[in-house]
């Protein structure tokens, strides 16, 4: 907190760790004094004390007075008593790191990107998946790999839509590694997984001089030029941001961020969302006129639940993925731990899979796979549908393997639903599924 003449009157030890002083250092001293890179026309506290205007979600990037590089983003308030402006309160959050690293990724990206002129040599860094690498038998997800098929020959912008954990990066992956674009670079990034206030930086790069501390960077556009651009979580971007990009997608021209130049770019862009598409609109997640722009072709991944089929040729994939790397020569799963499988609902999809067996390769010293190697939640559920058995005369062959597993799974919902009194939570913790789930099986099969 400073006072109207610029003077520190409040500063906290977390504060004092981001800026690498002490409050002895900062308290009493005018703001310019302790931070001499700073100016008033640069100073967000110097600025709210001026204009009496609250400042939210402000990037800036600083030096104290030992030289340290500071890059926060702040939101700062001014302290009004009357109609008298005292002073600024700023709470700061601490980028640096966060930058350093996302600086470190670009420079990694940029050596590795070759542009069109070396083909030969961008190849090998594009991507690491292919559609031969998606496993599958289920008629749905082929379906959805033959779409993928179809359009990856054309530059059009898609969006993929599919639960955490269905595989949308090894789906995009392929896409790019089938398009004429093969050769050039492939550049993902997950939005959701930067601060909103770097994003424009990273993904339209920087000009020297445009910020303190801003050296002239390429951003992902500039960097996937030629190639191929996806864009993970979509929706977390700001709705400021998204204008932006729907401007960059319209003429594929890319202006830095303090640049007054331009630089046309020819990237493909490739966006997924975990939400439905639909959604997104309602909850006004989106912009209408970026979401009809990058919705050109939709894709959708179904979750695992709903292509349970391969449950048997996915486990044994990964339990040979795992006998590679841990050095096992595990063959199996047992028929108890599979049922328990059939049952689960699998909210983190494929990857929560992958994840299972790797724990259980990690306990097991056998040949087989057992519900005891497994989480709690699986095994569990396992033994509790142990307690319903296939009724006499029941025609497995005959009926098919997913329509008996659901008349099995039906059977022990009821079972239970029908002990506890029709109680949905105390079935649900039963069954040791989520409430959600319960509740959208009992209407599945008409139980309620």
């Amino acid at each position: 907190m400073i006072d109207r003449e610029g003077r520190t009157i409040y500063y906290n030890r977390i504060a004092a760790d981001h800026d690498g002083m002490n409050a002895e250092e900062v308290i009493g001293k005018p703001l310019l004094e302790v931070f001499p890179s700073l100016t008033f026309e640069t100073s967000t506290m110097l600025k709210v004390v001026k204009t009496g205007r609250p400042m939210y979600n402000k990037h800036q990037t600083y030096r104290n007075i030992k030289g340290k590089l500071i890059d926060t983003v702040n939101t700062t308030i001014p302290i009004i008593v009357g109609k008298d402006i005292l002073g600024a309160a700023e709470i700061a959050k601490d980028y640096s790191r966060v930058k350093e690293l996302s600086n470190k990724l670009i420079e990694l990206q940029t050596q590795m990107d070759k542009r069109i002129e070396k083909p030969k040599n961008v190849s090998k860094y594009s991507t690491n998946y292919t559609f031969e690498d998606i496993i599958t038998a289920d008629p749905a997800m082929k379906k959805t790999i033959a779409r993928a098929e179809r359009v990856s020959k054309t530059t059009s912008p898609i969006l993929v839509y599919g639960e955490t954990g269905t595989g949308k990066e090894l789906l995009v992956q392929g896409i790019h590694h089938r398009s004429a674009r093969c050769r050039g670079p492939f550049i993902s990034q997950n939005c959701a997984a930067i601060p909103p206030s770097l994003l424009e930086s990273m993904l339209f790069g920087t000009t020297k001089g445009s910020f303190t501390g801003a050296e002239n960077k390429e951003g992902l556009f500039e960097l996937a030029h030629g190639g191929t651009l996806f864009l993970d979580e979509i929706h977390t971007l700001p709705f400021d941001l998204q204008a932006k990009l729907l401007r960059v997608l319209e003429d594929g021209v890319v202006r830095r961020v303090g640049s007054h130049k331009t630089v046309q770019t020819d990237v493909r862009i490739i966006t997924a969302t975990n939400e439905k598409p639909a959604d997104l609109l309602k909850k006004k997640l989106i912009r209408k006129d970026l979401y009809y722009r990058l919705n050109v072709v939709s894709l959708s991944l179904p979750p695992l639940r709903d292509r349970i089929d391969d449950l048997p040729i996915l486990i044994q994939t990964f339990i040979n993925t795992y006998n590679h790397k841990f050095g096992l020569q595990v063959k199996k799963i047992d028929k108890e731990a599979l049922s328990a499988f059939y049952l689960y609902d699998w909210p983190g999809n494929i990857r929560e899979l992958r994840h299972a067996i790797e724990s259980a390769m990690n306990m097991s010293d056998s040949e087989e796979l057992t519900l005891e190697h497994f989480p709690p939640y699986l095994s569990e559920l396992g033994r509790s549908s142990l307690t319903t058995s296939n009724p006499e005369g029941y025609d497995v062959e005959k009926r098919g393997l997913k329509t008996s597993v659901e008349d099995f799974e039906k059977r022990v919902i009821l079972d239970i639903y029908e002990k506890e009194n029709g109680n949905v939570k105390r079935t649900a913790e039963k069954l040791r599924i989520p409430r959600q789930t319960l509740q959208y099986k009992l209407q599945k099969y008409k139980l309620i």
